[in-house]
């Protein structure tokens, strides 16, 4: 099996090389090609204190690492101020590249593999998988075992997850997200202006029927906004992978009650369904149509960019959303520097009825497969995983989370770190505040401590605390809570304890097989542009063309995907176990 994956990715590394050729190389890699075995040591000090500096640090020198990393929307200079501490204490800094031109990671992977020319780190996020393959990706497991002391603290029970199989029980990637922590806020399922909540005295909505009365109600009350622009009910954003996040997502979420699995719902005996068979989310999918045809859902969603869509939420025009806060973070922001949090968003425990439990906060346990790895290339591994090293501890945590001291945040009496009410009204409503002050930058994709995890001196490593939140709630978030009668917006949402952890981790984040690959992505083409001919075409031909699209994913392959999603889902429950 592994030779024929082998085979089929060095075959279209092959046809990226022909197609790119006349693009120019990657020059975020390094040309050389390197084993998997872990060099000699070196003189070091003790990785093991919070301050786990390198030997660079020590002496005054600086090595320069580069650092390809998918996700990065905007560039890293590595000069802000949280950037310079780190290399002051690790002697590294980084030379950070990104996909060009909008695009997502696969072609840059692919040309990478194509040329063998590879970063010293990478996060190559879903094509993690295809470097593995190659062999491309360092087993960092001596490496940490060596000088990571930090890294094993951070994972803790968890460690184990990391490795990639019961097979090959290698650690090619740590993970991008937080281990461990609590959920002191989500945006939930789907989200309403809280002016259009307290028209409905905060009653929240307990069906898809209930939350259509109240887009409507509102915009019959309040037909335009206070600028004289026309309410919009319902916007998306689905012109580009967007609609993974506005239009996929939410399906399995409120239809399925299920956690954030991506394209798939795990059934009670662990095998993989690719969700859009469910027949809970055609209805889903159904009322979305209806909606569209009512002109509630915006008739521009499928063909406005994602700087349009935020632009409209910006404005204070759209009543109801149906996406993750990270998404539409940037049009609130303007929202609340305008002063108009009436038109800022309520996350909603929303599902299809009132007996389908809401999910967000499940902790679904590690999430694995996509996180930041050493590369075979990597001119000094050694330095790289004790930079990795020291951001897991805990004064590289609280450099990264916190920023610098006497600047970002303060000690109080009893020797916890506050923030000034300034610092957190410009995290808030300035879009270039992380860039500028480097606090939050840097840390995402590397390993992370969760919210609410208290550091050795009683604060927590994140900013994100219960006490934080509840201080930093904004006019309308009090009066919510007041309403309620709860502390935390949350503890209107099943809580946490209702559910099993499951035996995987989120499904979408592991580092699949190439020819598993190829077939989602193919089912995902055929999803994607189906199920808006789905929602925008009329109600009377809705079954129609949802059972064409049904009919199109079984001809592309949905029924072989789902029994090797199923076997990927055992292979990982049997490697953490």
């Amino acid at each position: 099996m592994k030779s024929k994956r082998v085979c089929a990715l060095l075959l279209t590394a092959a046809m990226v090389v022909g197609t790119l050729a006349g693009c120019g190389g990657n020059d975020s890699g390094n040309a050389s090609t390197g084993g998997d075995s872990v060099p000699a040591a070196t003189e070091s000090g003790d990785a093991g204190t919070s301050d786990a500096g390198s030997d660079s640090a020590a002496s005054g020198e600086v090595i320069e690492l580069t650092f390809f990393n998918a996700d990065a929307n905007q560039d890293d200079p590595w000069t802000d101020p949280v950037a310079l501490k780190i290399t002051e204490k690790t002697g590294v800094k980084l030379k950070t590249s990104r996909p060009v031109g909008g695009n997502d990671e696969s072609e840059a992977v692919a040309l990478m593999i194509a040329e063998q020319n590879y970063p010293d780190i990478i996060f190559a996020k879903g094509s993690a998988g295809n470097l593995i393959e190659a062999g491309a990706m360092m087993d960092m497991t001596d490496l940490i075992e060596q000088y990571g002391p930090n890294i094993k603290k951070l994972y803790g029970e968890e460690f184990n997850k990391l490795k990639q199989s019961a097979d090959d029980p290698a650690i090619y990637q740590f993970s991008a997200y937080v281990v461990g922590g609590e959920k002191f806020k989500h945006c939930g399922t789907a989200q309403i202006q809280w002016d259009a909540l307290k028209a409905k005295d905060y009653k929240l909505p307990n069906s898809l029927e209930e939350m259509e009365a109240m887009i409507k109600d509102y915009i019959a009350a309040n037909p335009t906004t206070e600028d004289g622009l026309d309410r919009i009910g319902i916007s998306l954003s689905t012109a580009d992978w967007h609609w993974l996040i506005t239009l996929g997502n939410p399906a399995g979420f409120i239809a399925d009650g299920a956690p954030d699995n991506g394209q798939w719902i795990v059934t009670p005996d662990n095998k993989g369904v690719y969700k859009f068979r469910s027949d809970e989310e055609r209805e889903y999918f159904r009322w979305m149509c209806r909606m569209y045809n009512e002109g509630i859902l915006d008739p521009d969603f499928a063909t406005q960019t994602h700087e349009d869509y935020i632009a409209k939420i910006a404005s204070g025009r759209v009543v109801a959303l149906f996406d993750s806060d990270w998404d539409y973070a940037d049009g609130e922001k303007v929202l609340k520097a305008d002063g108009k949090y009436g038109s800022t968003y309520a996350g909603l425990p929303l599902t299809m009825d009132a007996d389908t439990k809401c999910a967000s906060l499940m902790y679904q346990g590690l999430t694995t497969g996509t996180g930041v790895g050493i590369t075979t290339s990597c001119k000094d591994p050694v330095a790289a995983i004790k930079f990795i090293d020291y951001l897991c501890s805990d004064e590289g945590q609280v450099l990264n989370k916190w920023g610098i001291e006497g600047v970002n945040y303060f000690i109080d009496d009893e020797g916890h770190r506050y923030r000034t009410e300034e610092e957190i009204k410009a995290s808030q409503e300035d879009p270039d505040y992380g860039k500028k002050t480097g606090v939050g930058f840097h840390n995402y994709p590397f390993p992370s401590y969760g919210d609410g995890i208290l550091d050795p001196t009683g604060s927590t490593y994140t900013t994100t605390s219960k006490d934080a939140v509840i201080n930093e709630y904004n006019v309308e978030e009090k009066a919510a809570v007041d309403a309620w009668g709860v502390e935390l917006l949350v503890d209107m949402f099943p809580q946490t304890d209702e559910f099993e952890t499951p035996q995987y981790s989120p499904l979408w984040a592991y580092a699949m097989p190439l020819e598993f690959t190829e077939i989602v992505d193919k089912l995902d083409e055929v999803a994607w542009s189906a199920l808006i001919k789905c929602v925008t075409g009329k109600e009377t031909d809705f079954d129609v063309n949802y059972d064409d699209m049904l009919a199109e994913l079984e001809a592309t392959g949905m029924s072989e995907a789902e029994e090797m999603m199923t076997d990927i889902i055992a292979e990982k429950v049997a490697a953490a176990q």
